[in-house]
């Protein structure tokens, strides 16, 4: 058990809330001061939002990596310098504040220049970036998440945002801030730093126009002022023309050429958990997708919908200890839009995982489907999986969301490996009954 275990459990929630960030805040100060400052060797582009960061953090490293120089990545899913890349372990976005320092004296022996930085909001709020010199801010989108935490929509946005104040300050670095203009709160974001750049589909500064979204990725033309872009993204769904629009602005405001941008970002073939398909031969579709949010539900379900042939079928749960609000809301997301509902587990930690698939199941109710009919509740998430995928037949799509690529499950007992994308691939090779 951890020091931060014991304090958390001699306390009350509400004080070691309150208290927790100077911790973090004294952590990173003493740890940065033992490495030497490890994150000021770089130049560190921060990639922040609710939804697309890892997608857009991965596009922006291979797109830098392609234009030849010496880059680094830490996201959600993986880290390391260059193509050596090592799949993340830790089940959060920021590593602890030591393993942070590792990392970073890793990638400076690796003779890094650039370095790709996903960063939340738990980690602005908790002081755990303290002493990395973010020369670049990028946010994707901001949507509701994470309310359990910080409380208020405007405490949760207003944590990213200080990752642009961050940006800002850094007279060093090129203080840059990227914001969605087609976001509520781009403006406010943009507003943070000296020079902003806006993008997005029905306004801002760089724009897409012509989308053609594919099952195997979106194309579209983007332009700012007379630089037009072709881009080719090979991740498929709408949400990734932003997510590309926002490493077109990272590119030219790095100094990448028209070309540099351009294949980059047509290089990277795709990132695991992110609109996976999983492929045995079968006659219908089964796609893995880290979506967990409300907003990356509606987006994913409007996208794929029009283009299923047959029933659209979605297995996912909700994690406990987190934002228990928009629990219901998925569920009638998933209701609106999906033929067949499958609730399961997804990270219960120490609450009832039954109490959680409940709550779930009243919003897909709110949205006319009938348990053990189009509605089913199934807790042990490898079992919904073998339901799901055996519900399916010839035409329809079978979505797993809320995992991705994560390789552990958090249960009431601790951790437990994980691996969504090898036991769907086990699914689809046992025979059905």
């Amino acid at each position: 058990m951890s020091f931060r275990t014991i304090v958390k459990k001699l306390i009350p929630r509400r004080l070691f809330k309150a208290i927790e960030p100077y911790g973090h805040l004294l952590e990173a100060v003493l740890f940065n001061i033992l490495y030497g400052f490890p994150g000021r060797k770089f130049k560190v582009i921060g990639i922040t939002g609710t939804n697309g960061k890892t997608s857009t953090a991965y596009l922006i490293h291979r797109m830098l990596h392609e234009a030849g120089y010496k880059v680094g990545l830490m996201t959600t899913v993986a880290y390391g310098a260059g193509l050596d890349i090592n799949m993340q372990i830790h089940h959060m976005t920021n590593v602890p504040v030591p393993e942070l320092m590792r990392r970073l004296k890793y990638m400076k022996s690796k003779n890094v220049e650039w370095l790709v930085l996903e960063t939340t909001s738990h980690a602005l709020a908790q002081h755990r970036v303290w002493g990395i010199p973010y020369s670049m801010a990028v946010m994707t989108n901001v949507t509701h998440e994470h309310l359990d935490y910080h409380g208020t929509f405007e405490r949760y946005r207003d944590a990213k945002l200080k990752m642009f104040k961050l940006a800002n300050r850094n007279r060093r670095g090129l203080r840059v801030g990227i914001a969605n203009a087609d976001d509520p709160a781009g403006q406010l974001f943009a507003k943070a730093v000296k020079n902003p750049v806006l993008y997005g589909v029905k306004k801002g500064d760089l724009r897409a126009e012509k989308v053609n979204l594919s099952p195997s990725g979106v194309r579209y033309v983007a332009w700012i002022g007379e630089d037009v872009y072709k881009i080719d993204c090979k991740i498929p769904g709408s949400f990734n023309v932003y997510n590309s629009l926002a490493a077109v602005a990272t590119g030219r405001a790095v100094g990448l050429n028209k070309q540099q941008i351009e294949q980059g970002i047509a290089a990277l073939e795709g990132v695991e958990g992110r609109m996976t398909r999983i492929d045995e031969g079968q006659d219908f579709d089964v796609i893995v997708d880290y979506a967990h949010t409300p907003d990356s539900f509606e987006k994913l379900f409007k996208d794929i919908k029009p283009v299923v042939k047959g029933k659209l079928i979605v297995m996912f749960g909700s994690a406990g200890r987190r934002d228990e609000a928009k629990r219901a809301v998925q569920g009638e997301l998933a209701g609106k839009y999906c033929d067949e509902v499958v609730i399961t587990e997804e990270d219960d930690r120490d609450i009832d995982g039954l109490k959680i698939m409940d709550q779930i199941a009243e919003g897909a109710k709110k949205a006319g489907k009938k348990q053990d009919k189009d509605l089913f509740l199934v807790h042990d998430r490898t079992e919904a999986i073998k339901f799901a995928i055996g519900r399916a037949k010839k035409g329809d799509t079978v979505m797993l969301l809320g995992k991705g690529h994560e390789k552990t499950i958090e249960r009431a007992d601790g951790e437990h490996h994980w691996d969504e994308i090898g036991t769907a691939h086990k699914a689809l090779k046992k025979p059905k009954p």
